[in-house]
Order: C-alpha cells, then structure tokens, then sequence
C-alpha cells in the first residue's frame, strides 16, 4: 500500500487524488435564481443523499480560485431555494455546457438551449430536459475551508426536497426504470459513465 498524508499535498493533488477514487459520483445539475431574476444553471458532482426523513440532499459548491463564491452558491444564500436535476444520457452534453464561465448577468439556460419550466413549491424554475426534477428548501449551510487564493474552500448546502417530478417512462408508480433512466456518472477529469451491468445482492439479516 502507498501511504499519502494529505497535509503534505497540494490542494490540487488532494482534489484529483479524492475524485479519481471516490467515484462513480451522481450528476446534479442545479438551477437557482439571482436578485435580478436570472436564472443560472450548474452541474456538480459533490452531491448526494442525506436523508430520507426528512428527505435531504446535499450539495458542495467549490469558492472561485480568489475565493469568492458562485453563482449558485450566491443564488442560494439569498433566496433559500434551488431545483436539482439529475443528469442522464440525454441531458448530459447540454448541462455540460452551461458549465461554461459565464456572466452573473447571464443565463446558462439560454447558453445550452435549456427550457425553463415553472415549479410548484419554489420559485426557481427547472428546465424541462430532465427526467428527474427535485424542488429544494434549503435546510443548512456550512462554509468550509477558505483562505483567499490559496485555499478558496466552499459552500455546503442541505436543502429538503419538497416536491419531485419525474418522467413518465422511467416511474412505474413505485420504482425507477434504471435502463429507461440513463443515469451519467462523474469519474475523474473529463471522463464520464453510464449504467453498465447491474447485479442483485441482498443485504444480511
């Protein structure tokens, strides 16, 4: 085995050492809605459950290289609300693209040819290319790290999810269709995986 203390390591090394190894991770692309009504859009793969009850997920917002935070970040601070969406094979390559370093004042819907559609708890829109669409309250928010450019740190939401849509042909009323889904995965740099086989093992008593 190699032994690595992660304080003698860079912030660099440290950030391709943990997402090359905890992988596959879930793709949540994440609208919210500026002061000034602008909708942004983002995918993150620092997301996952929390909770079940109540039903919490959460999502890491990693700070600028200066240190000052995100679009997403900003947006949900001042309202308290976000829309989660997950990514799948469909979507993948549009909510790729509204990772581009756009202006606050402009809109990576409209940048990745994305359809805005309203909610029903909150007011951030979704947009409808997505089969799983989540409608969140932000619940709590931890400022992590952080120190200037040389450690930008970030922004740590749980929100509880309090309305969910979901397509029609991957819901049976019970359970997700995983092969109807598509689910895309994040792994390290700028690879990516989808569903590949899928096995059955049931937990001990």
């Amino acid at each position: 085995m190699i032994s690595i203390n992660l304080k003698d390591q860079t912030e660099k090394e440290n950030y391709k050492l943990l997402t090359s190894t905890i992988i596959p991770r879930p793709i949540a692309f994440v609208t919210t809605q500026s002061r000034d009504g602008v909708v942004n859009g983002a995918p993150f793969s620092y997301f996952n459950i929390v909770s079940a009850n109540p039903p919490l997920i959460s999502i890491s917002v990693q700070r600028k290289e200066n240190g000052e935070m995100k679009d997403t970040a900003r947006n949900i601070y001042d309202a308290g609300e976000f829309v989660v969406h997950i990514a799948d094979d469909d979507n993948i390559e549009q909510f790729n693209m509204a990772a581009a370093n756009l202006p606050s004042c402009e809109s990576e819907l409209e940048y990745a040819k994305l359809t805005p559609i309203k909610s029903e708890k909150v007011r951030v829109p979704g947009v409808r290319e997505a089969k799983v669409r989540m409608e969140c309250q932000l619940v709590k928010s931890i400022v992590l790290g952080g120190n200037g450019a040389e450690a930008p740190g970030c922004d740590f939401f749980i929100g509880e999810v309090v309305f969910v849509h979901l397509d029609e042909q991957i819901y049976d009323g019970s359970r997700i269709n995983i092969r109807e889904f598509k689910p895309v995965s994040r792994l390290a740099g700028t690879n990516y995986a989808t569903v590949g086989n899928i096995f059955f093992m049931e937990r001990p008593k």
